[in-house]
């Protein structure tokens, strides 16, 4: 994990390159407490990447919790039913 007081903030040079190097997020200290995080746009679009697909293993899941606790119904039977329900 990479730390930096806030004053090396000055040296964006410096600071850009920390983060694309890393590929890790940086964390920025003040006061020799947490302040914030910075990171490069590949790192972000990577975690943002994670993120997204972590959310679309959960809406997976989801579905198959589902189909296993007998909350779904085949397709074709739900056509039949709507059909019938409605005179279609």
């Amino acid at each position: 994990m990479q730390i930096v007081p806030v004053k090396d903030l000055k040296d964006t040079t410096r600071i850009s390159r920390l983060c694309r190097e890393s590929g890790e997020p940086v964390h920025v200290t003040k006061n020799g407490y947490p302040d914030m995080v910075i990171m490069s746009t590949e790192t972000y679009e990577g975690l943002e990447r994670a993120a997204k697909t972590g959310r679309i293993v959960s809406m997976v899941q989801e579905g198959i919790d589902a189909v296993e606790h007998g909350e779904c119904r085949d397709a074709a039977e739900a056509v039949a039913s709507i059909r019938s329900r409605y005179g279609l």
